[in-house]
């Protein structure tokens, strides 16, 4: 694992967060994870939020945010990351009504516009990918690739999840040097090795994770992101599984 920092992202708990937040951040820092991809903020002002993360001993590592924020109130949620300490912000996901080839071409420039305005406030700026994004379109590119391919690469970055490649058939490690110095995040995610092919502890599926985890250094990733959509355990079980494999590794 060298010195590369792992987070949680905290969607894998959302129904531990909505009963309890609070402790939920404590549970997660108790396992061993050094800092938090939010996925909301748990109806915490950022002074508040700041301040139990201090509490907890842990960092901002990222904030899933999403598109129709970053386009219509991206000022407030900058105040936000900088008061809580984050430095990336992410736009995670984008609706089916917003995946035509059309969209994309017209993402392009709103990814870049909100990258340059992160950029210039200290934040970096990054797309998390899911498999709908491996589709092809007309020139032959996948969507990915034109995003990617599109956007200016100081201002846009890619937060690679590599379960989802791997599911579209593709091999994650391709994809992070493709791409030098463009993925500061990358979410860790295991899959079954079954036809279901459905989200599993780290280590215990068939992703390729030692490939991606060796080249982290290389690549320049800050921060590792353990995430699992679903869990057939406890949640918090299956992240401790996941932050024992890691630990593991050292």
């Amino acid at each position: 694992m060298s010195t590369i920092p792992v987070g949680l992202q905290m969607f894998t708990l959302r129904d531990e967060s909505e009963k309890d937040f609070a402790k939920t951040l404590e549970k997660v820092a108790e396992i061993g994870y050094q800092g938090v991809e939010f996925a909301g903020y748990g109806n915490l002002s950022a002074k508040e939020l700041k301040a139990l993360l201090d509490q907890l001993g842990l960092r901002a590592a990222s904030s899933h945010v999403s598109i129709d924020l970053l386009e219509n109130e991206l000022a407030e949620v900058i105040t936000y990351q900088q008061t809580i300490g984050n430095r990336h912000v992410v736009c995670p996901f984008l609706m089916p009504d917003r995946r035509s080839e059309e969209d994309y071409k017209q993402l392009v420039t709103s990814l870049n516009k909100i990258g340059e305005t992160c950029h210039k406030e200290g934040l970096i700026f990054s797309y998390h990918n899911h498999d709908f994004e491996l589709q092809r379109l007309s020139d032959g590119r996948t969507a990915l690739q034109t995003l990617l391919e599109e956007t200016n690469p100081e201002w846009v970055k890619a937060e690679f999840d590599i379960y989802w490649l791997t599911r579209a058939g593709e091999k994650p490690l391709e994809w992070i040097k493709r791409y030098p110095n463009r993925t500061p995040l990358v979410h860790l995610k295991d899959m079954t090795t079954d036809g279901e092919q459905f989200f599993a502890e780290l280590g215990t599926g068939g992703v390729d994770l030692e490939s991606v985890i060796n080249y982290g250094e290389a690549a320049n990733v800050e921060w590792w992101i353990v995430e699992q959509d679903q869990t057939r355990r406890t949640p918090f079980e299956s992240i401790e599984m996941s932050m024992n494999y890691l630990k593991s590794r050292k």
